[in-house]
């Protein structure tokens, strides 16, 4: 389970993030919902433990990703926005590399290498260069490695940008067969990701939390598209912006 408690970050004057809260069950999806800029890839640096916050308490399994870092981020499987991979090394080189940074032990690596590569359907590419995978099979690669040390926790930012239509649809499949036991938290702008795989969603705007709640508890016959379009702009009323600034924003936000 992850439970984040008011997380702030502020850079000087400028508070990306504003006294943060939301909790993510575990075996649930949980889509981390909002338009650009709104503070989606910040939470999600604080939560894994590569940025630390200005306020505020994340919780891993019980463990306080501040305090208790280093087992609290064992416990996370972390794919960001760009996958963190290796050009020029093969994908099983790249695979066994990380397995060893991420303490797997040594006798344990092949059978887990196998295990990720036939997970993520990868099994005929790992001797394939990293940097000649197309863009969908780079993101699978970046979902192998968050999975190599089979984490409880997986944190997905932005998995399936830049994707065609086809690739986005297998990688969907994929994030819904690893939830299993798991905790995934999957952070995007794209509603249609949240609606197919989610179990619940958090809204951010602003860098605030406007909406948390289950898909199953939204009320009947009102689209995810209206509710967040409700949702920020309600939050911009409150700080001020109008209506047809928010929607402009949120129209940026899916160019």
């Amino acid at each position: 389970m992850i439970e984040v408690k008011n997380l702030t970050k502020a850079y000087g004057n400028f508070v990306a993030v504003k006294d943060v809260s939301f909790k993510a069950e575990s075996g649930s999806i949980l889509g981390f919902l909002g338009p650009n800029g709104a503070g989606k890839t910040t939470t999600m640096r604080i939560i894994t433990g590569y940025m630390p916050a200005t306020a505020g308490t994340v919780l891993i399994d019980g463990l306080d990703i501040f305090s208790q870092s280093l087992e609290a981020r064992r416990k996370i499987g972390y794919l960001p926005e760009n996958p963190p991979l290796y050009p020029d090394m093969r994908v099983e080189a790249y695979l066994r590399f990380v397995a060893k940074l991420r303490d797997v032990p040594r006798a344990k690596i092949e059978s887990a290498l196998d295990h990720v590569l036939e997970v993520c359907g990868l099994t005929d590419m790992a001797h394939r260069i990293c940097g000649q995978l197309s863009k969908g099979y780079r993101q699978r690669v970046g979902l192998a490695q968050a999975l190599i040390h089979d984490p409880p926790v997986l944190v997905l930012d932005e998995p399936t940008i830049g994707l065609d239509p086809r690739q986005i649809h297998e990688i969907r499949g994929l994030i819904h067969h690893l939830a299993g036991n798991r905790t995934v938290v999957l952070s995007t702008h794209i509603l249609p990701e949240v609606s197919q795989i989610c179990d619940k969603v958090v809204i951010i705007a602003d860098g605030r939390v406007v909406l948390e709640e289950y898909l199953k508890k939204l009320p009947a016959g009102t689209s995810l598209e209206d509710i967040f379009l409700t949702a920020i702009t309600k939050e911009h009323h409150e700080d001020g912006a109008t209506a047809e600034e928010k929607l402009e924003e949120v129209g940026a936000g899916h160019t």
